[in-house]
């Protein structure tokens, strides 16, 4: 069951970027450049997860997940702190 969890993470994230993606192409808000460049992260986040559950149980990948996780959030809240001024 939790390997169906990890995947439909996995698909959601990868559909919110795609979604988001379209949205900067088509208006050019700069907002929605880092909030689509975050979920990339994410999306890479979501499938080491799914490779380090899934197909290599045995290697731990989280260091990886981490380091996705920390650059995505930091794309996010840079791009929040540089479109307030």
């Amino acid at each position: 069951m939790a390997n169906v969890v990890y995947s439909l993470c996995a698909l959601t994230s990868i559909v919110c970027a795609v979604l988001l993606i379209q949205g900067f192409l088509r208006t050019r808000s700069r907002l929605l450049l880092w909030s689509s460049l975050c979920f990339v992260g994410l999306v890479v986040n979501n499938v080491l997860l799914v490779v380090d559950r899934i197909f290599v149980p045995d290697v731990d990948l989280y260091t990886m997940r981490s380091f996705s996780a920390l650059v995505a959030l930091t794309l996010l809240v840079y791009g929040l702190i540089w479109e307030s001024e």
